[in-house]
C-alpha cells in the first residue's frame, strides 16, 4: 500500500501560480504523482462552529482509520489459510483504494451537501458506529465456532498418548456390559512391539489370551487393545508402566463419542455456512467505512482550510502520493513554494509549544499550508 499527502492553499490568482509550480517541481524531479481533490461547495456555518467541528472531526478520523483497520485485520484472520488475498478483498466503491482515492467524487446522495457540516459529521460518525458494533457482533458469533471447533480439532493432534481417541475406536474393539472384564488402551513405543506382544500375557494374572490388537499407529507408537479381569486392572497397568507401555485412561461411552463426532460435524458446517455471509459483509463494510473516512479527511481539508485562509471560501486541494524515498525532498519543496503563507513555519523553527491563535494544532503537524496524512500502509495485512 501507500501513503498519501492531502493538501490544500488558497485558491487565489498569486496561489495559483505556486500550485502550478509545484505542480511542475514535483513531477519533473518525480518527487510525487498529483491528481486534484476536488471538495464540493459545504455549508460553511460560524466560525466559532468550525473550530468545535475541527476538534471532533480529529477524533472521529481516528476512530474510523481504527475501524477500517480492525475489518481489514479481521478479513486476514477470517481468509485464513488465504490470507494473501486480503489486499484483492480491501476495494472501496467497487476499485482498488488508489483509484478511489486519486478520483475521488463527493457523495452527494449519502452526505447532502446542502445540510450544516456538524450533520454530514454526525451522519458519518453514527455510520462508523454502527459498522463497529455490527462488527463486534458477527465476530463473536462466527470466533465463538472457530474457536469451539479449533478446540475440538487440537485434541485430534498430538500422539496417542495425549490426542483424543474419538475418531480412533469402534465399538467392536472393546468388550462391553461385562461385570468381570474389561478392555484398556495401552500405548506401546514402537521399539517395543514384540515386547509388548511376548509379554502383556503375563503382565499380571487373568489377562485374555490372544486379546490384544493394534488399532492405531503414529510416528512414536501403537495403540493397542487388550482385556482382562476388572479385579486385576491396577495391577496390569503398574506392571505395565515399570515396562514402559502407558494404559490410557479412556472408557468406552457410545452416546459420549456419537455426541464429539456430532458436534465437530456440527461446528465445521456452522463455520462453512456463517463464512461466505461474512466475508461478503466484511468487504461491503470495508467499502462503506473506507468511503465514509476518506470524506472525513475532505471535510477536515475543507474546515481547516477555511480557519486557516478566511472567507470567502477559495481554496485548491490537491493529492499527492510521494515517490519511494522522496517524502523529505517533497516536504522542501512544498514549504519552499508555499512559504509566502507562514514564513516562520515554512522556516521550521517554530517552537512545538508555540501558541498560534485561532488554530486548533493538538498534535496534528503544522505546515504553511493545510495538510493531513492518508496512510493505506495501515492496511497491509500480510
Amino acid at each position: 500500500m501507500s501513503e498519501f499527502w492531502l493538501i490544500s492553499a488558497p485558491g487565489d490568482k498569486a496561489n495559483m501560480t505556486a500550485w502550478e509550480r509545484m505542480n511542475t517541481v514535483t513531477l519533473k524531479a518525480n518527487l510525487s504523482s498529483n491528481s486534484k481533490f476536488i471538495i464540493p461547495d459545504l455549508k460553511v456555518g460560524t466560525l466559532d462552529a468550525l473550530v468545535g467541528l475541527s476538534d471532533e472531526l480529529g477524533k472521529l478520523d481516528t476512530f474510523a482509520e481504527s475501524i477500517i483497520k480492525k475489518i481489514a485485520q479481521y478479513i486476514g484472520e477470517v481468509l485464513e489459510d488465504a490470507k494473501d488475498k486480503v489486499q484483492e478483498n480491501l476495494l472501496a466503491s467497487g476499485v482498488d483504494l488508489i483509484s478511489y482515492l486519486t478520483r475521488f467524487e463527493w457523495d452527494m446522495a449519502k452526505y447532502p451537501i446542502k445540510q450544516p457540516l456538524k450533520n454530514i459529521s454526525e451522519s458519518l460518525a453514527k455510520q462508523i458506529t454502527q459498522i463497529e458494533t455490527d462488527l463486534k457482533s458477527r465476530a463473536a458469533v462466527y470466533n465463538n465456532i472457530k474457536g469451539n471447533l479449533q478446540n475440538l480439532e487440537r485434541k485430534t493432534a498430538g500422539n496417542l498418548l495425549t490426542r483424543t481417541l474419538t475418531d480412533i475406536v469402534n465399538k467392536e474393539d472393546f468388550v462391553l456390559n461385562s461385570e468381570y472384564l474389561i478392555t484398556l488402551l495401552v500405548v506401546v513405543p514402537k521399539s517395543s512391539y514384540t515386547q509388548w506382544q511376548k509379554t502383556y500375557e503375563s503382565l499380571s494374572d487373568m489377562v485374555v489370551p490372544r486379546s490384544t490388537k493394534m488399532i492405531a499407529e503414529d510416528g512414536e507408537g501403537g495403540l493397542f487393545t487388550v482385556t482382562l479381569f476388572r479385579k486385576v486392572m491396577e495391577d496390569f497397568k503398574a506392571k505395565a508402566r515399570e515396562n514402559k507401555f502407558i494404559v490410557r485412561e479412556f472408557y468406552f461411552d457410545e452416546k459420549e463419542l456419537k455426541y464429539e463426532r456430532e458436534e465437530m460435524m456440527k461446528l465445521a458446517s456452522d463455520k462453512k455456512q456463517q463464512y461466505g455471509p461474512l466475508l461478503r459483509w466484511l468487504k461491503v463494510n470495508f467499502s462503506e467505512a473506507f468511503v465514509a473516512w476518506i470524506h472525513i479527511k475532505a471535510l477536515r481539508v475543507f474546515t481547516e482550510s477555511v480557519l486557516r485562509y478566511g472567507l470567502p471560501v477559495n481554496f485548491q486541494t490537491m493529492l499527492l502520493q510521494p515517490s519511494k524515498r522522496s517524502a523529505k525532498r517533497l516536504r522542501d519543496v512544498l514549504n519552499a513554494v508555499f512559504k509566502h503563507l507562514d514564513e516562520v513555519a515554512a522556516a521550521s523553527i517554530m517552537d512545538a509549544s508555540m501558541d498560534i491563535p485561532g488554530l486548533q494544532l493538538s498534535s496534528q503537524e503544522y505546515y504553511p499550508y493545510v495538510y493531513f496524512k492518508i496512510d493505506l500502509s495501515l492496511l497491509d495485512c500480510s
